[in-house]
């Protein structure tokens, strides 16, 4: 599991959507944040400088993207 800030997810997962790599994104309920690819690998994030509205926001950026988010 990555510790980041919100700003580094936003850059790392902002790689990744530009090669449509992503295949679903979860929130565990406990702030972690877990991001599955499209090749069966997944990395798991706790976000710590954010508050659940900013990552619900960035989870309904992903499905506006048409990437499934589960929560």
């Amino acid at each position: 599991m990555k510790n980041c800030s919100l700003n580094n997810f936003m850059k790392e997962i902002n790689l990744w959507l530009d090669k449509e790599y992503i295949q679903k994104a979860v929130t565990d309920g406990e702030g972690k944040f877990i991001v599955y690819f499209l090749d069966g690998t997944m990395n798991t994030y706790m976000i710590n400088d954010c508050n659940e509205e900013q990552v619900a926001r960035v989870l309904r950026d992903l499905e506006t993207l048409g990437i499934p988010v589960e929560h």
